[in-house]
């Protein structure tokens, strides 16, 4: 994601709770709280980077919100950390998501 554009954070955050969904399934959402948990401190280190609330839908909304030549090396490289580190989250969750269901068979 080293390349990553504005364009590309702002999608990628805002696909976040969607994934999220798509990543606990029909597992037990409190069995995995700590991947959740784990997921929201990126959404509020990203967030923090960008003066949004902490929430992905306005962490992307204001990514889009800022002109293209408002951005700094340092928050971008901040918000590619946050996304990387945010995909492999959603990685772990969704592995466990499916053992958890796997379990209850």
């Amino acid at each position: 994601m080293s390349a990553s554009t504005p364009d590309d954070l702002a999608t990628t955050f805002r696909s976040l709770a969607r994934r999220r969904r798509e990543a606990i399934g029909d597992a037990d959402p409190a069995a995995l709280r700590a991947f959740t948990d784990d997921l929201q401190r990126h959404v509020d280190a990203a967030a923090s980077a960008v003066g949004s609330a902490a929430d992905p839908e306005a962490v992307a909304a204001a990514i889009s919100g800022r002109p293209p030549d408002a951005w700094d090396d340092a928050t971008l490289e901040e918000l590619r950390r946050q996304a990387l580190d945010a995909g492999a989250v959603l990685r772990r969750l969704a592995a466990a998501a499916e053992s958890d269901v796997d379990d209850d068979r």
